[in-house]
């Protein structure tokens, strides 16, 4: 799912391709793709584009007669830029918007089409699609330890959850704890000011230097691939790579069909988290440490 950075590097370039341009066609093909009834479809055709901005993981386009137009892109939805009326792909394709310059075209590369379209009229009707989570890149630290402590979750959780903090999810959180040199699973309520002011800065640090790198890497181009996994990247999408700060292999714990990423050494001491799955499996097996897997392995 794109995340804070992925959201601002297509926010940056759809700038200059349709800030102040006027939307002349809005083609929907994707019967689950438009969630709302509310304003119509043909009220936002012929609008100009005022204003760009994300909300959450969310773009919205902003348009005359205070009408916005919301986008969730979810796991596999993603942007092409193409000429004026380019065809809308028969497979993937979701909807498009045509512009004088060019069409944006709005795809996803999953079966359950799960992106999300809503049209929406006011500034109040738009804060409804506001999950609520504060700006990380924006608050103090004293305003970023009162939110995570408000909940107790674990440290993973409540970096990922959009009721308290924006824009974050699985991989920039599992890049964000590798930093901090936090456990994922290090409960809220238990971390400590220094462990609170290392998580702060390690967040501010990550999103920041993702977002321009991003940006950097892309110049003027408008973005062909957006991935959560980059050769880059310390610890998320590395399981079994050496840690570029210790050497020792990344590891990688799965609960719902979602995949965290850690340095054991860098993160936990060198204690291994019990993967539900195979902890159940192996149960008074499941090795301890870094050095009783690689045993394991060997064995």
């Amino acid at each position: 799912m794109p995340e804070l950075p992925d959201v601002e590097l297509y926010l940056h370039a759809l700038r200059p391709r349709v800030l102040d341009k006027t939307l002349q066609r809005l083609r929907i093909v994707s019967p689950f793709l438009l969630r709302t009834v509310e304003p119509a479809v043909d009220e936002v055709v012929g609008k100009r584009v005022r204003e760009l901005r994300r909300l959450g993981k969310r773009i919205v386009l902003g348009l005359e007669d205070e009408l916005y137009i919301v986008i969730h892109l979810m796991i596999a939805g993603r942007f092409r830029w193409k000429s004026p009326g380019h065809k809308i792909p028969g497979r993937l394709g979701l909807a498009a918007f045509d512009f004088e310059d060019g069409t944006l075209l709005l795809t996803e590369a999953s079966k359950k089409k799960r992106a999300a379209l809503h049209l929406c009229r006011g500034e109040r009707a738009l804060r409804e699609h506001d999950p609520g989570g504060i700006e990380p890149l924006e608050i103090d630290f004293a305003s970023f330890s009162a939110a995570l402590r408000e909940r107790n979750h674990t440290v993973k959780r409540a970096l990922t959850d959009p009721r308290i903090l924006s824009g974050i999810g699985n991989a920039y959180s599992d890049e964000i704890l590798h930093r901090a040199r936090l456990s994922p699973l290090i409960w809220t309520s238990r971390m400590t000011e220094e462990q609170l002011e290392r998580l702060h800065a390690a967040t501010r640090e990550v999103l920041s230097e993702w977002w321009a790198r991003l940006i950097e890497q892309h110049g003027e181009a408008f973005p062909e691939k957006v991935t959560a996994f980059r050769p880059e990247m310390a610890a998320h999408g590395k399981y079994g790579k050496p840690c570029p700060t210790c050497g020792d292999p990344i590891q990688r714990i799965v609960f719902a069909q979602r995949e965290t990423n850690y340095c054991a050494t860098c993160q936990t001491g060198g204690k291994l988290l019990a993967d539900r799955a195979l902890s159940r499996l192996l149960k008074g097996d499941w090795p301890r440490s870094v050095e009783e897997l690689e045993a394991l392995r060997r064995s």
